[in-house]
């Protein structure tokens, strides 16, 4: 994608094709002072809001740094035609370990260029005590039962495109609410992110 006023691609079907591979070619818009500015798009999942509230603060701290976030409901967006971005940043929950299967359905149908930059952030079920012991999964345990990032960067990698960020914010409960300092997890996560333009 555009590093920088470079030329970046996205799938044709919104303006023009070029001739040998059907790919539309765009550049960042220009701001104020000539220069360009970022376009991130961040396509989300989110059953009981917690990854709409998720969404909400990334684009406000990314917009604190003059970039322009987006944000769609994969319900709202057609995964073969995203519009034009520098990255794209795709958000699921977790349900029994894995993202949901609107969000792994979207993810394989995701027609982006081979080189576009990505970055996950996801919603996931906080650890709990056993039942039974009380004793806390070791972090072994959790990378065998989360596979909601894997699963996620797995699919996205095969297509060609390239991880920038990622990160989780935990849900203490099935339907939330999000985990204590959950904002300054968010503004972290968005620090991470390489501006460009």
């Amino acid at each position: 994608m555009a590093l920088e006023g470079d030329v970046c691609l996205w799938p044709a079907g919104r303006s023009s094709r070029h001739p040998d591979h059907g790919f539309a070619i765009c550049q960042s818009d220009p701001d104020s002072d000539g220069g360009f500015t970022m376009k991130i798009e961040y396509l989300h999942a989110s059953r009981y809001g917690n990854g709409a509230m998720v969404a909400e603060e990334f684009s406000k701290q990314m917009a604190a740094r003059g970039v322009t976030v987006s944000v769609h409901p994969i319900r709202e967006a057609r995964p073969d035609e995203l519009p034009p971005a520098d990255l794209y940043l795709f958000s699921s929950p977790g349900r029994m370990g894995k993202p949901i299967g609107g969000m792994r359905r979207f993810l394989k149908k995701v027609g982006l260029p081979a080189g576009t930059k990505y970055a996950v952030l996801t919603t996931e079920m906080a650890p709990q005590p056993d039942k039974k012991t009380g004793r806390m999964p070791t972090e072994e345990e959790l990378a065998r039962w989360q596979r909601v990032r894997p699963i996620m960067n797995e699919i996205l990698q095969d297509k060609g495109l390239v991880e920038v960020a990622e990160d989780k914010i935990q849900v203490t409960g099935v339907k939330g609410p999000l985990e204590e300092g959950w904002q300054q997890k968010v503004e972290a996560f968005a620090a991470r992110i390489p501006i460009q333009g």
